[in-house]
């Protein structure tokens, strides 16, 4: 899914509206709408209903959403806070709904221009945030801060309309305690918002959810946007199909270089996830020592000893190679540190660099220049920062990941919640599959392997990195069927990979 900027978003909006064509104000009843179905999907008439409305459009969108509830039977008491201290008019759409409201219920609303009486909100309450939309560009202080506090000192259930009020769609630089309401559940109007990507904002979200209100589709086709929130229909595209008659040789070598002495669990959970996702031939080269944990584990896998028992010292990389994987359990060491700086001054294939390969780039970053075209990082949050500096905030890092792809030439793989892709290009994709219960070791080591296995196969560094992020987070998915988040384990993945490709498919 394509989303943009909330700039971008209002000009879509403004597209919609000359273009369809429709009034602005029957475009906010489309997403009231919307909001209403949702609502009513969850919530039945029994639960009261306390709406907080802002002077905006965010304002205008609960109170439209307050009269259709109203018409279904709900109680539904709604607070329009609109201060004479601000001396700032409610937008037209805002106005024009609140007098809808008042026309239909008059005894339901209340607008408040100076002393607030709160209600009591018990926890079997709907308490609706529409305060503030996604264009608020500074922190929220006085009268309506008091209210934001209100709302998450009551024990309702509260459901944010587009954003939390008080958060920002994109960057959110804000004291160390940000007035933002915390919302249990955030529905969003059209797309999601880069914040919610943000893992600052994860308590002040909830769960999200994205409403469809159908803004014109030519407008969002042909607007560029360099945010994707990848779901299948991504996805699906990108996948090769196999032809009846092809072999193993159809399918590359791949090498993984993988495995000091202690950590040969790496290496076979590597190999395992690169043979998985369709590789037709690996070779592992590992720590001498490890020789008859790999042979057995992956019997699938070539296995090639380096001249050192403890770990993997010098590595050639022969033409019959069509990637290079290495940094699972190699260690720091300066031998291993040697060994990474020669594969990198001599190898021409593109290369997943992962692990302890990172950390090492990380001591030595001059290497980093070096890195082939083509080629994909894929670091946690910890890792990233030891090679690129430390970010005070989530979208300081995005914005470090992007351009380091760019100066770099390579993919980045930055894993997390919604691990992010960033490429050459300056694109930014999310993921959209995976669940806590991955955060287990192994699991890096498993996503390298499924890179690997892609590669080899011939998918270009960004369609292996999309897909194979995809894939891995969806196995892990896929694996809760038998598995939960507290016992998943990183051969759980591999073990659902299989089954992630047939979904897919």
């Amino acid at each position: 899914m394509k989303f943009f900027s909330t700039n971008i978003i209002r000009q879509l909006d403004q597209y919609t509206i000359e273009h369809e064509p429709i009034s602005s104000v029957d475009l906010m009843e489309r997403a009231a709408q919307a909001l209403f179905h949702e609502f009513t999907s969850r919530f039945s008439p029994d639960k009261e209903v306390f709406i907080f409305a802002g002077q905006g459009n965010n304002g205008g969108d609960a109170m439209a959403l307050a009269r259709l509830l109203l018409h279904a039977g709900y109680v539904a008491t709604t607070y329009l806070f609109n201060p004479a201290s601000t001396n700032k008019p409610l937008t037209p759409e805002c106005e024009i709904n609140r007098n809808r409201l008042f026309s239909e219920f008059p005894e339901t609303i209340y607008e408040i221009r100076s002393e607030f009486e709160k209600p009591v909100i018990s926890d079997d309450c709907i308490v609706v945030d529409g305060l503030f939309g996604s264009g608020l560009n500074r922190p929220l202080e006085g009268g309506f801060a008091a209210v934001v506090n209100f709302i998450n000192q009551s024990k309702g259930y509260v459901v944010s309309i587009d954003i939390p009020s008080g958060m920002a769609g994109e960057e959110n630089i804000q004291a160390d305690e940000p007035v933002i309401v915390k919302a249990d559940l955030t529905l969003s109007l059209q797309f999601p918002k880069l914040a919610f990507f943000l893992s600052e904002n994860s308590s002040y979200l909830g769960e999200w959810k994205v409403l469809d209100i159908q803004l014109h589709p030519e407008a969002i086709d042909q607007t560029p946007s360099n945010l994707c929130l990848q779901e299948p229909e991504e996805i699906i595209p990108l996948l090769k199909k196999r032809e009846r008659f092809a072999h193993k040789g159809k399918f590359g070598h791949a090498l993984l270089i993988a495995g000091r002495t202690g950590m040969a669990g790496a290496a076979v959970l590597a190999a395992k996830a690169a043979l998985r996702s369709g590789a037709g031939l690996i070779t592992v080269q590992s720590a001498a020592s490890n020789c008859t944990i790999l042979q057995t584990a992956v019997p699938e896998a070539i296995f090639q000893a380096d001249k050192s028992t403890d770990l993997v010292s010098e590595v050639s990389v022969p033409d019959n190679y069509d990637v290079v994987a290495v940094g699972p359990g190699i260690s720091t060491r300066s031998d291993a540190a040697l060994m990474l700086r020669k594969l990198l001054s001599e190898c021409q294939k593109p290369m997943i660099i992962d692990a302890d390969a990172l950390n090492i780039l990380a001591n030595q970053k001059e290497l980093l220049n070096q890195i082939p075209a083509n080629s994909i990082l894929t670091p946690h949050v910890k890792e990233f920062e030891r090679i690129f500096g430390q970010s005070k905030y989530s979208y300081e890092r995005i914005a470090k990941a992007q351009n380091a792809a760019r100066q770099l030439n390579v993919t980045i793989v930055l894993k997390g919640a919604y691990t992010l892709i960033a490429t050459p290009d300056r694109n930014l994709t999310f993921n959209s599959t995976g669940n806590p219960g991955m955060a287990t070791a192994g699991s890096g080591d498993v996503l390298t392997g499924i890179l690997t296995g892609l590669m080899a196969q011939g998918y270009k560094a960004e369609e292996a990195a999309r897909l194979g992020v995809y894939l891995h987070g969806l196995a892990g998915d896929l694996a809760l069927d038998d598995q939960s988040e507290e016992s998943l384990i990183a051969g759980d993945i591999i073990a659902a990979l299989g089954k992630a490709f047939k979904t897919l498919k």
